[in-house]
């Protein structure tokens, strides 16, 4: 799977992460997921990186469905 990066390599995760729709965001933490049970595998590096990833897009999918809960409790 391909992808043209709509990003310069300097913008923030987080900024980039909030662009991605639901489906997109889920697959990129399935991608973070795997990458990192594979970097485990070779040398045992700690990877701080993945953990970050992890953080912002839980945080990013929790901020969404506290949106989509209020949205729908509005009468």
């Amino acid at each position: 799977m391909a992808n043209i990066l709509p990003f310069p390599e300097e913008t923030p995760l987080a900024t980039q992460i909030k662009s991605l729709g639901d489906e997109e965001l889920l697959d990129f933490w399935e991608e973070t997921q795997f990458l990192e049970r594979f970097l485990k595998e070779g040398a045992p590096v700690p990877n701080q990186n993945s953990m970050q990833y992890e953080k912002l897009i839980l945080q990013e999918l929790q901020l969404r469905s506290c949106r989509r809960c209020a949205a729908t409790a509005q009468p």
